[in-house]
């Protein structure tokens, strides 16, 4: 049983970490039901502050994801129309061109945005998109780091428990 945890886990960890490039997946919150999970496990003893830390953690990159790439944008001059661009841009990007779809998809799909707001101001669109790049590669940064931070606990902790394991 212990062995389907840590598997579970491990899993959750990864899914955690390209949920952080992903707007669809959840990263950090994937993450952290890995380590909870792991906490499941019978050689472990429920740690409540570090599951309720790293928890809160979790949910407030969460939220803060989804307003950092509007102050991004905002700062900018962007419109609600160069994020849904950023975001269809993103997601159009990553099904196309991959990884780097995500840098160019959001960018296109923001300026694109901004220029179907307003036709005429291709400078502010420029802006808008570049803002709208700037907040995304920010939330995506903060995701990155807090999943993978989550990722090296986990590992730790199967790592100190390695006699009880074998």
């Amino acid at each position: 049983m212990d062995l389907a945890i840590i598997v579970i886990g491990i899993f959750l960890i990864l899914v955690g970490v390209i949920g952080s490039f992903i707007p669809i997946i959840p990263g950090p919150i994937t993450s952290w039901t890995g380590l909870l999970i792991l906490h499941k496990a019978s050689f472990m003893e429920s740690n409540f502050t570090f599951l309720a830390i790293t928890f809160s953690i979790a949910v407030g990159i969460f939220i803060l994801d989804y307003f950092i790439p509007l102050i991004g944008a905002k700062k900018f001059g962007g419109t609600k129309s160069g994020i849904i661009g950023a975001t269809v841009g993103l997601i159009v990007g990553l099904l196309f061109l991959g990884p780097l779809g995500i840098f160019l998809g959001t960018f296109l799909g923001a300026f694109l945005g901004e220029l179907i707001h307003d036709p005429k101001n291709k400078r502010t669109a420029l802006l808008a998109a570049m803002g709208s790049l700037i907040g995304f590669l920010t939330g995506v940064f903060l995701k990155f780091s807090v999943t993978v931070i989550f990722g090296i606990y986990f590992f730790k902790i199967l790592w100190d428990s390695h006699n009880l394991l074998w």
